[in-house]
């Protein structure tokens, strides 16, 4: 696959779970459970003694793990192919 052939969206998304072109399903859920622990809202609770400050950390967690779950998401939909297509495409027989 060349670069240009790849959607804007689908580089974004390869880049927040920190992947490159090819990946597989395991990797993906690897790359999106550690993310998401990276990015966890209340791992922030006790940095710092300012309240405008943790607020700040916590709600930028909370963003990063909205575009963590979006990005999963759309690589998992564009990148993985899924199981039911190919059990549709091959009848048995």
């Amino acid at each position: 696959m060349s670069d240009e052939a790849i959607p804007q969206e689908v580089i974004r998304a390869l880049e927040i779970l920190n992947l490159a072109l090819p990946t597989t399903q395991d990797a993906l859920e690897r790359a999106k459970r550690v993310q998401l622990y990276n990015w966890e809202p209340a791992r922030y609770a006790n940095l710092t003694n300012n309240p405008k400050a943790y607020m700040q950390a916590y709600k930028k967690a909370e963003e990063m793990t909205k575009l963590v779950e979006a990005s999963y998401a759309l690589l998992s939909a564009v990148l993985v192919p899924d199981e039911s297509d190919n059990a549709s495409s091959n009848p048995p027989g």
